[in-house]
């Protein structure tokens, strides 16, 4: 299983708090319940009747609902871990695939292509087998041009290794470039043809084109940023132009190996992409068809968020990540630092899964990669390396012997081995000819300065110590710029005594798991000596010594531990290793990779069915076009303001951006629509009243401030509509909290309203927000308001401390029954728009007109009903108005026939009850029909309501906007019906 991210949420308490982007507690919240709620990634359950018009609100407990997300119900019906622990015993008992099939070498046409025979569902029945496109820069196999014909030899390297295992479960496709130019058309044809006997698919790329993408942009910026080595200098580009042009050569790339892996895709296929090499490629592939499974896996570490943010366009690469479905790691500390990364730089909010973008999570896990250890282990058992091993111990008789097999590579930590060694040898003259170093250093980049200097800095070294300590008939150190060919490193694997991985940087080093695997047989076990900062300390790490490789004493020292630990702790440490060796697996890590995409895409779909589809343009209009009387309820900030850059890009003007300005493009708009008098306007906003008038001071509509708590329209006075006896003693004490957080948090800022304080952290530094949130919330829940009547509601990156029931939602009853009293009209109002982005705790608002949400109740008490009588039970929030519409609901087929109403009801001894608001109050008998003066009342179906949510993909809305951009579009289209 992978390591999940384990990011804590704010711990819950039963104090009544509204959490931004999540459903609230009905227990414990005055807000309204969502209609959608998911316990479990496989149960959806709605409290709203199933809707053609809305798609999301298909209801999918039944089971002959299932096969539409591809999944039985057995494993549908449990939580994501569940049904992943259940796959995981289905694999190691074979009942669902093969178990023990050898990976076999390269040799036919199955070798790559085809899914193995024990393909075999739960219930013993053959299925077929998923297609895998696997991507990557380079395919498994190397091709040498002969002629009109080709030479494909299988290619070294863990990731080839580590994927050839993927074909005994799926029918697996590799796509990537071959290492070859091939300009000539008919080379390209026949080298096809070639490579998909092979079950391989070329991406052809010119030599310009590999030259800046490959040796530049991959190997000159990506790959030393990814390994702390930090970016380099413009005379380091000098062959490959400038930084630039190399990232457009990267994109180019990108986009052609997406247009290769569209050619060969098939609906339901898998696409898993590769290494930093294709970072971009998810978002190509997602563009081309956004329901295509996609999954990222990187295969060297992630830098911290302090690095990574030095990288030019840095946000292009972060977000065309984010579009896969799964991201991978080796190991827990990469999967945060890329969170962590998200988080600083783009603004998003990190979760226990993932990063999350309004809505849409991206899952971000570790998965250990690992080898095919049964390879290592029948080698061992061969006549040749039976051979090699017995001519090594031959020349190594009486002394212990080190090894190293590494690249010849800057992070690798070579010099500091070396060094190392030389200290031991400086300090233990008793050793000097009873132990030696064997030091594979294969070559690599040998064209490049920095390489080159590495080279001879090591030979360097490797001439000094062994002209200090050797002898006519002895060196210490046995070093060979080349590789070996596998069963000699087999047998070198099995003949040493110590294993050296002194890596500086390494994303896991599977040599560190060779080496194990070609131990076991032996009775006096070696002991493998790791580095911290190589991505398999955290898998190997109970049975190896690890070390600090820039700590040249601390290595000294544990070259001395290896070589004089007992035999039965080597053993033991061995025992811990091989276990794990032998368990994590490159199928295991390829397995439950895939097992993690195709779950991460049925969770994808179950969110999906919360997502508000996108306002019907077209039919908004058309309806507004036809109806006599029209109510348009706007948002302000983020609905309808200037948009700003985000703040996590470029550094923003936090003066310029605190200041809210509508939208240019909304003048007009609003002027055309505010002239009509048969569309009313208003401005539904937490923001001040002082905002307000300076914002929409010119133009004739109802201005709503502080969550509707204040109320006027732009022709007259300010009134409020707040509920009578509403306590604002804990105002004093929250603001001596607030203030001191904000001396505290930079950037941060406190908003003193009349009706409620907030606490602003947007413009701080993310993560220290997040941790000063969290201490402000247990302080107020310990001290100013554990006994005060208030909602603390926590958005995105705020706080805010409100009186109970204070919301939109609540308001809009005594908003509505003063605008339309003021009105006066004569015609019932049939078109209701409702948009803006709102904080969960008040979208409330959108549920208020829906004709089609569900009667909620929440607050046991004694109420009247219908037919008079007491009755006790839970109060309706907006009693009279669905007692109105039970009744009347059912003589109007058409629609709902809403009356007037207001949230406040008290009951009196004689059965009647008084209705409060703070422009007056109203007596009635119960049974009458509440109406005004004039009798009007709202007639609203579903087909002439809309509510949008702005910016948000979880919403109680039943539509939704990118952005302001469309919102300006949508009322332009308004304005010009006129």
């Amino acid at each position: 299983m992978p390591y999940s991210l384990t990011i804590k949420p704010p711990e819950r308490t039963t104090k009544t708090t509204v959490w931004e982007g999540e459903g609230s507690d009905p227990t414990i919240s005055h807000a309204p319940q969502r209609r959608f709620s998911i316990s479990t990634p496989g149960e959806l359950k709605t409290t709203r009747p199933g809707s053609s018009i809305l798609v999301r609100a298909a209801s999918l407990s039944d089971e002959q609902e299932l096969p539409k997300l591809g999944v039985s119900s057995p494993s549908f019906s449990s939580s994501r871990v569940e049904r992943l622990v259940r796959e995981r015993q289905l694999r190691r008992s074979g009942s669902c695939y093969a178990a023990g099939d050898e990976v076999g070498k390269l040799s036919d046409a199955s070798s790559l292509g085809h899914g193995g025979l024990g393909n075999l569902n739960e219930k013993g029945q053959h299925r077929a087998a998923q297609r895998l496109l696997v991507v990557a820069n380079r395919l498994p196999v190397s091709a040498i041009r002969e002629g009109d014909s080709w030479d494909l030899r299988l290619s070294p390297g863990g990731l080839v290794s580590a994927l050839l295992g993927v074909k005994q479960n799926f029918e697996t496709r590799w796509i990537g470039w071959a290492g070859i130019n091939v300009p000539d058309e008919k080379g390209r044809i026949s080298l096809t043809e070639a490579l998909a006997l092979k079950g391989c698919v070329p991406v052809f790329l010119d030599d310009d084109t590999v030259d800046q993408y490959y040796n530049g942009y991959c190997n000159n910026v990506l790959w030393p940023l990814f390994h702390y080595i930090g970016l380099p200098q413009e005379d380091r580009l000098a062959a490959t132009r400038s930084m630039d042009s190399q990232f457009n050569a990267y994109n180019h790339a990108n986009q052609l190996f997406a247009q290769v892996v569209f050619s060969q895709y098939q609906e339901g296929d898998v696409v898993w992409c590769h290494d930093y090499h294709l970072m971009c490629l998810p978002e190509f592939l997602k563009e081309m068809d956004c329901h295509m499974k996609v999954g990222w896996f990187l295969h060297t570490p992630f830098p911290s968020s302090e690095i990574y943010r030095t990288l030019p366009l840095r946000s292009e690469l972060l977000k065309a990540v984010l579009t896969a479905d799964l991201i991978g790691f080796h190991t827990y500390d990469y999967a945060r630092h890329f969170v962590s990364a998200c988080t600083r730089i783009l603004g998003l909010e990190g979760t226990p899964d993932g990063v999350e973008d309004h809505g849409k999570l991206t899952r971000v896990a570790a998965f250990p990669i690992g080898i095919d250890p049964e390879r290592f282990i029948q080698a061992l058992e061969t006549d040749q390396v039976k051979f090699h091993i017995k001519e090594l111990q031959r020349f190594f008789a009486g002394r212990k012997v080190m090894l190293g097999v590494d690249r010849l590579d800057m992070i690798k930590g070579i010099p500091q081995k070396l060094l190392a060694f030389e200290m031991f040898l400086e300090k233990h003259p008793e050793w000097r000819e009873k132990v030696l170093l064997v030091q594979i250093a294969v070559p690599t980049r040998t064209d490049v300065p920095e390489y080159q200097r590495l080279t001879s800095q090591v030979h360097e070294i490797v001439g000094r110590i062994n002209g200090r300590f050797g002898s006519v008939t002895f060196v210490p150190i046995h070093h060979l710029d080349r590789s070996l060919a596998f069963h000699e490193l087999c047998a070198l694997y099995a003949s040493t005594d110590v294993a050296l991985v002194t890596s500086l940087r390494d994303g896991m080093n599977l040599v560190s798991y060779e080496y194990v695997a070609c131990q076991n047989s032996k009775k006096n076990q070696g002991v493998l000596v790791l580095s911290e900062f190589a991505g398999a300390a955290q898998s190997l790490g109970a049975g190896a010594i690890l070390v600090n490789p820039w700590n040249i004493r601390e290595m000294y020292g544990a070259i001395e531990g290896a070589l004089t630990m007992p035999e039965n702790e080597r053993n033991e440490r061995q025992r811990h290793n091989f276990t794990h060796v032998t368990t994590h697996t490159a199928q295991a890590w390829a397995d439950t990779f895939v097992s993690e995409l195709n779950d991460t895409i049925v969770e994808a779909e179950l969110r999906t069915l919360r997502i508000p589809p996108h306002l019907p343009l077209e039919t908004a209009v058309g309806r507004f076009r036809a109806s006599k009387n029209r109510l348009l309820i706007l948002g302000f900030n983020a609905t309808i303001t200037t948009q700003m850059e985000d703040p996590r890009r470029r550094g923003p003007d936090q003066i310029t951006e605190m200041s809210l300005q509508l939208h240019p493009a909304m003048r007009d708009s609003l002027a055309i629509l505010c002239a009509d008098p048969n569309t009313i306007l208003v401005i539904l906003s937490g923001s001040e009243r002082t905002i307000l008038d300076e914002a929409f001071g010119k133009y004739n509509m109802w201005l709503a401030a502080e969550n509707g708590m204040f109320l006027r329209h732009t022709h007259g006075e300010w009134m409020t509509t707040m509920p009578e006896h509403l306590n604002m003693d804990w105002v004093e004490s929250v603001q001596l909290v607030f203030d001191y957080f904000c001396e505290r948090t930079p950037r941060s800022y406190v908003e003193t309203r009349e009706t409620s304080l907030v606490w602003n952290y947007k413009y701080a530094d993310t993560e220290f927000g997040r941790v000063q949130a969290r201490n402000m919330l247990q302080h107020l829940w310990t001290g100013p308001i554990s006994n005060a009547a208030v909602d603390v509601v926590q958005g995105g990156k705020s706080v805010e401390v409100r009186p109970v029931g204070v919301s939109k939602g609540a308001a809009i009853d005594r908003i509505i029954a003063e605008i339309i009293r003021s009105k006066n009209m004569d015609l019932h109002i049939d078109y209701v728009m409702c948009i803006g982005h709102f904080l969960s705790k008040d979208e409330d608002v959108y549920t208020y007109f829906d004709p089609e949400v569900p009667f909620e109740r929440d607050h046991p008490t004694t109420h009247p009903t219908t037919n008079g009588k007491l009755e006790k039970g839970p109060l309706d929030r907006r009693l009279a108005a669905k007692s109105c519409d039970r009744i009347l609901a059912k003589s109007n087929k058409m629609g709902v026939v809403r009356t007037k109403t207001t949230a406040l009801v008290s009951l009196e001894c004689n059965g009647s009850y008084i209705e409060s608001n703070s422009f007056k109050d109203r007596k009635h008998n119960d049974g009458e029909t509440m109406e005004l003066d004039s009798g009007t009342v709202m007639n609203i179906s579903g087909d002439t309501y809309f509510s949008c949510a702005v910016g948000r993909k979880r919403s109680a809305a039943r539509y939704s906007l990118g952005s302001t951009e469309e919102v300006v579009e949508f009322f332009q289209a308004l304005a010009n019906t006129y």
